[in-house]
């Protein structure tokens, strides 16, 4: 019987391969799966993306210096805003100035979770005999998703060299470092059990240890009287960690911008291996399809700068220097079009250029949930492995209109590749991307899509794997394909 039933287990298992493993899906979901779980933050996303460009041919510019005479038909490359938004693009080798726009793709870097305060160090909890770090909620997480989950460290530190230089390290601390920990039920009063609410400040603040560092001071390479008043605000548990994981003292140190991540990686599951399991699908999924898809793009027979611009700070309504509320994306548009001759202080030519430019800003969307589908309107309610979604709005919370919609289905057409639709219920919240906000700054015509997931914001998301790849596949022909489908639409 065990022997009957293994055999059938491993025809299945094959067949699932087969049918699953068509160009290359699984290979593909486990390299995505690799990208996200390596990258915690929006720090390690920048870095690990430039890898990518680097390693496909892209060289670097730097913001500070003119883009002019740096850039040349048939070129690639990318630069970084405060090292959280990276902007990449390839100018196609027929371009000519006023001829080509560019085709845009837009996403995020950053994704709901628990920041490290700038005063980390908690003051002792003697009836615990814990040690907890205090952190702030940053974006609309899931917040009772992050209870009971192993948690690591990661994000960017300052270091301060002997030559006076302060330099900026990645850390990241891969082990389960923190918890935070639910209350038993048994402790629970009734009202409690029905309904688990989640007080931010009082109940996200992390176990990192026990009380076990008497004078914990006397634990550090550096005696207290060296360390500077910022140093003296942390946790010496925490420093002396980080200072180890870098190789340098604790009085080196001189800030950090850290967040906490679930070290579980990424994966693949279901019975049938289709889905993709991980933390920051929303919006990490988007990023590496991007970023694959750019290198993949090929300049030759191109008339059009393909780019990809991904923001930090779009989960906190996109307000900094390096959100998409900031001037990046005009900036890159305007510096790239005035070194090729066609920028601004050319305004017929720009303006030419302005309106044969589009923009696809890419969010993940909101599959139908079978245990609460009744939150989706009818018509309009994305499933799972079937294909990008098209998201609507007449209150523009979306940026889509009929035109900008047309060229995805039309792209979508040309290439065989599925498009769904949605438009959230109207006694329903409809959130908002970065769409609206940079089509109404730069004025180029934009539309929303993404692919569907389940669990956005939980601090552990699932999607599935056939749309991991129609979300790919789309961009490459978006790429492609933009300009011939554009130029059949009448004025």
């Amino acid at each position: 019987h065990n022997q009957s039933y293994l055999s059938k287990t491993k025809i299945m298992c094959n067949n699932t391969e087969d049918i699953f493993n068509k160009d290359g899906m699984i290979d593909f979901a486990e390299k995505t799966c690799d990208f996200i779980t390596n990258s915690p933050d929006p720090f390690h996303v920048v870095a690990n993306c430039i890898t990518k460009l680097s390693a496909a041919g892209f060289q670097a510019l730097k913001t500070k210096d003119p883009f002019q005479g740096a850039i040349q038909t048939g070129g690639k490359y990318y630069y970084t805003i405060h090292n959280s938004t990276i902007v990449a693009f390839i100018v196609g080798e027929d371009y000519k100035p006023g001829s080509g726009g560019f085709t845009i793709i837009g996403g995020h870097t950053d994704s709901p979770n628990l920041k490290v305060k700038p005063r980390s160090k908690q003051p002792p909890n003697g009836s615990s005999g814990c040690h907890q770090l205090a952190v702030e909620c940053y974006g609309g997480g899931l917040w009772h998703t992050w209870f009971d989950r192993d948690l690591g460290i990661s994000g960017r530190v300052l270091i301060r060299s002997s030559d006076g230089v302060v330099k900026q390290e990645l850390v990241k601390l891969a082990t389960p470092v923190a918890r935070v920990s639910t209350l038993a039920i048994h402790l629970q009063s009734a009202a409690e059990r029905k309904k688990f609410e989640v007080n931010k400040e009082l109940h996200t603040s992390p176990i990192i240890g026990t009380l076990l560092e008497k004078g914990s001071e006397e634990q550090l390479n550096a005696s207290p009287d060296s360390l500077s008043s910022w140093q003296n605000n942390h946790s010496p548990i925490l420093l002396q960690t980080i200072a180890k994981q870098l190789n340098v003292k604790v009085e080196d140190i001189a800030d950090w911008e850290l967040n906490l991540f679930d070290v579980q990686p990424a994966s693949l599951g279901g019975i049938q291996q289709e889905f993709l399991q991980s933390a920051r699908l929303d919006n990490l999924a988007t990023v590496y399809c991007a970023v694959e898809a750019l290198c993949e793009h090929s300049p030759k027979g191109q008339n059009d700068i393909s780019l990809i611009a991904m923001f930090d700070h779009e989960e906190v309504g996109s307000g900094s220097a390096q959100g998409a509320g900031s001037p990046v994306m005009v900036e890159a548009v305007k510096r790239i079009s005035d070194a090729l001759g066609c920028g601004s202080s050319n305004s017929d030519l720009y303006s030419a250029t302005i309106n044969q430019s589009f923009v696809l800003s890419v969010d993940m969307a909101h599959a139908v949930h079978p245990n609460y589908s009744s939150k989706h309107e009818s018509q309009h309610g994305p499933k799972l492995n079937d294909g990008l979604v098209i998201k609507s709005n007449a209150n523009q919370r979306y940026a889509t209109n009929a035109i900008t919609a047309f060229i995805v289905r039309e792209i979508a057409r040309q290439n065989s590749l599925p498009i769904q639709e949605f438009v959230v219920r109207n006694d329903c919240g409809c959130g908002s991307t970065i769409g609206p906000t940079i089509s109404a700054l730069t004025g180029i015509r934009t539309v929303d899509v993404g692919m569907p997931q389940l669990s956005m914001h939980s601090c552990r998301e699932m999607m599935a794997v056939k749309d991991l790849t129609y979300g790919y596949s789309f961009f490459q022909s978006f790429f492609k394909d933009f300009s011939k489908v554009d130029n059949a639409l009448e004025d």
